[in-house]
C-alpha cells in the first residue's frame, strides 16, 4: 500500500472517528438534557401542586405576626379554619368551650402545682391574635419541600405508626425506626389523660428523624383501624426548618394510612384559642443542671357532646376533636400512653445519636433527665385519677429507658430518655 493511501486511509478513520465520538457526545447531551427537562417540568408540577395545597389550607388572616424564630403566625376567624373542609364537619356548629366542665380531682388526691401559666411560646414576643380569631402557624413552600412533598409534609414519616405496636405480645424489637420509652395502661374504658412534661431541645442527626414527648389516647387494632389522638412538643427539622421543640398535635382514624395529619395541615381538629399557636416553637426550655421548664397537658372527652378537649396549661383550652372524626373514639379510648419517642433511620446498621428527652438516662435524676410528671386519667364519671398499675415499655434500654416513681408532690411520674449510640447502644 503506498504512503497517500495509507495517509487517506488514517485521515477517514480519524474523521469517523471524531464523528463517532461527536455522536456519543451529542448523544449523552441530548439524554442529559431530556432528564434536566423532564426534572424541570417534574418540579413545576410538584411546586403547582404544593401552591394549591397552601391555598387551601392557609386561610386569609385578620392580622400576621412575625415571629422572632421567622415564624409567621396568621390570625384566622375561628368560623373561616380549616377545620370546616373536612366533609363531617360541614354543618358542625363551633364550640367554644365544652358542655361539661373539664374533669374534677379524684377526693383526696393532691393536686399538682401546674405548669407556666403564660404562654410558653416565642411568637407572643411580637404580638397577640385579637378574641374572635384563632392563631395559626404558616405552612411555607420549604416547609412542604423539606417533606418531599404535600403527603409527606402531613402525615407520620414512613407511613407507619408513631404508637408503639401491641396489638400482638410486648415485642422487644422497635418496629420500623420508631423507638419509645412510655409508661401505658391498657385493657380498660379511658376517657382522657393529663401529663406536665419537661421541655428540652434534644439534638436530631439525621434527615426524617424526630425526637418528641407525647400523650396518646388509643382505640382500635394498630393493624389497620387505629384512632388515636396525640399532642405533646416535638423537635422536628424535616417537619419545621429547625431544631426547636415545638407544641404538636396528631390524630388519625385507620392507623396513619389515610386520615389524620401533624398539627393544622388537614381538615379536623377545631382550634379555639387565640393565645396558643399549634406548631410554634415553645420557649424557655430547660437546661442540664440549670432550670427547668414543663408544659402540662389535658385531654379528656366531653361527656354531653363526645367530643375530645385539648387543654393547655391551667388556662387554655386549645380546641377539640369532634367525635364524628373516629370510630373506635367516638365512644371511649382502651390504651393510653405517656413518653418519648424518636426516629431511628438506620434500624439494623449503627444506631442514631439523635436524643430522647435531654438525652441523659433517668437514673441522672432531676435537672439531668428528662421528666412527665402529674399523670393522671380520665374515668367514666369525669374525674381525674392516678394511674392504675402502669407499665413500662423501652424497646432498646441501652439506647433509652424509663424508671418510674410516686411522691406527694409529683404523684405518678417518670424520668426517661437516653443520647441514642452509645457504647453500649452500637
Amino acid at each position: 500500500m503506498s504512503r497517500h493511501k495509507v495517509s487517506k486511509l488514517w485521515t477517514v478513520n480519524v474523521v469517523m472517528g471524531v464523528l463517532s465520538c461527536c455522536c456519543v457526545l451529542h448523544s449523552g447531551t441530548v439524554r442529559a438534557a431530556s432528564s434536566a427537562e423532564s426534572s424541570f417540568f417534574r418540579n413545576r408540577l410538584k411546586l403547582a401542586d404544593i401552591h394549591r395545597h397552601l391555598a387551601r389550607i392557609n386561610k386569609p388572616a385578620v392580622k400576621s405576626i412575625k415571629s422572632v424564630d421567622g415564624d409567621i403566625i396568621d390570625c384566622v376567624k375561628s368560623t373561616h379554619q380549616l377545620a370546616f373542609d373536612h366533609p363531617a364537619l360541614r354543618n358542625h356548629s363551633l364550640q367554644t368551650s365544652p358542655a361539661i366542665p373539664w374533669p374534677s380531682i379524684a377526693e383526696g388526691y393532691y393536686r399538682s402545682e401546674t405548669a407556666r401559666d403564660l404562654p410558653p411560646q416565642l411568637w407572643h414576643q411580637s404580638g397577640q391574635c385579637p378574641e374572635g380569631t384563632i392563631a395559626i402557624r404558616r405552612t411555607s413552600v420549604k416547609d412542604v419541600f423539606r417533606a418531599g412533598g404535600v403527603k409527606g409534609y402531613m402525615m407520620k414519616k414512613n407511613g407507619v405508626s408513631s404508637a408503639p405496636q401491641r396489638s400482638r405480645p410486648l415485642q422487644t424489637q422497635s418496629d420500623n425506626g420508631h423507638e419509645h420509652a412510655i409508661g401505658y395502661m391498657r385493657g380498660g374504658m379511658f376517657y382522657g389523660a393529663q401529663a406536665t412534661l419537661n421541655v428540652w431541645s434534644p439534638s436530631v442527626q439525621a434527615p426524617g428523624e424526630f425526637s418528641l414527648s407525647q400523650i396518646w389516647i388509643l382505640a382500635g387494632s394498630f393493624n389497620n383501624d387505629l384512632n388515636s389522638i396525640e399532642a405533646g412538643w416535638q423537635v422536628s427539622p424535616q417537619l419545621y426548618g429547625d431544631g426547636n421543640p415545638r407544641l404538636f398535635i396528631y390524630w388519625t382514624a385507620d392507623s396513619y394510612q389515610g386520615t389524620g395529619c401533624y398539627n393544622l395541615l388537614c381538615s379536623g381538629f377545631i382550634q379555639t384559642s387565640n393565645a396558643i399557636a399549634i406548631g410554634a416553637s415553645i420557649s424557655p426550655l430547660s437546661s442540664i443542671g440549670g432550670s427547668q421548664y414543663d408544659i402540662s397537658i389535658l385531654i379528656w372527652k366531653d361527656p354531653h357532646t363526645g367530643n375530645w378537649w385539648m387543654q393547655f396549661g391551667e388556662n387554655y383550652l386549645v380546641g377539640y376533636w369532634p367525635a364524628s372524626l373516629f370510630t373506635h373514639l367516638a365512644t371511649s379510648a382502651s390504651m393510653l400512653e405517656w413518653g418519648g419517642e424518636v426516629v431511628n433511620s438506620r434500624p439494623g446498621g449503627r444506631h442514631t445519636a439523635t436524643g430522647m428527652g435531654s438525652g441523659q438516662f433517668p437514673e441522672k435524676g432531676f435537672a439531668q433527665a428528662s421528666y412527665l410528671r402529674n399523670i393522671k386519667y380520665v374515668d367514666e364519671n369525669n374525674v381525674l385519677k392516678p394511674p392504675l398499675e402502669m407499665r413500662t415499655l423501652a424497646e432498646h434500654p441501652n439506647c433509652y429507658n424509663i424508671q418510674t416513681g410516686v411522691n406527694s408532690q409529683w404523684g405518678a411520674y417518670f424520668y426517661y430518655g437516653g443520647p441514642g449510640q452509645n457504647v453500649d447502644c452500637p
